[in-house]
């Protein structure tokens, strides 16, 4: 698993190969088995291979300019009604992202977490771009393909012994 974790980075240049509906659902299946404050499972998934919706959705900010190359855009959404926890559901939401983003590197795949939820803005144009209706919040966006090089997922060591406290 520590060569999953190590591996992982936000790939930003992806090949002309597309990703295959297995290893998506495989994502998806990953991203589902996150834990979540008292199971609510506050997500529902859009996965977008339409080419002229990924470019409109690669024009939500300018962060997001570089998954107009992406294989698929995974969309994230906040399910809004019968949340049991309903102010924990964003940290569910990471969780279930960082699940999604680990079997990317898992299935040879690379990928990007782009940040939707709390900006108004960008809410407002994911959920336009895509007829979202209001049951449902636009939350992250992840571009998804496979990298254009090889050691795009390289293990670089983030280790940093000072950032840790011991009370013992």
């Amino acid at each position: 698993m520590m060569d999953i974790i190590n591996k992982r980075r936000s790939v930003r240049k992806f090949s002309n190969k597309k990703v295959e509906e297995d290893k998506l659902i495989l994502i998806l299946k990953a991203a589902m088995q996150a834990p979540s404050a008292v199971n609510q499972q506050p997500w529902e998934f859009i996965i977008v291979q339409n080419e002229e919706k990924i470019i409109q959705l690669a024009n939500t900010n300018s962060y997001t300019k570089f998954s107009q190359k992406a294989s698929a855009i995974v969309v994230v959404l906040l399910k809004n009604l019968d949340l049991k926890a309903e102010r924990f559901a964003p940290q569910d939401l990471g969780a279930s992202i960082q699940n999604l983003l680990l079997e990317t590197v898992n299935q040879g795949l690379g990928a990007t977490w782009m940040g939707i939820y709390p900006d108004e803005d960008r809410i407002l144009y994911v959920r336009k771009a895509l007829s979202i209706d209001q049951a449902v919040t636009p939350f992250a966006l992840v571009a998804v393909g496979y990298p254009e090089r090889e050691d795009l997922n390289k293990y670089i060591d983030r280790f940093n012994k000072d950032r840790i406290r011991f009370i013992k």
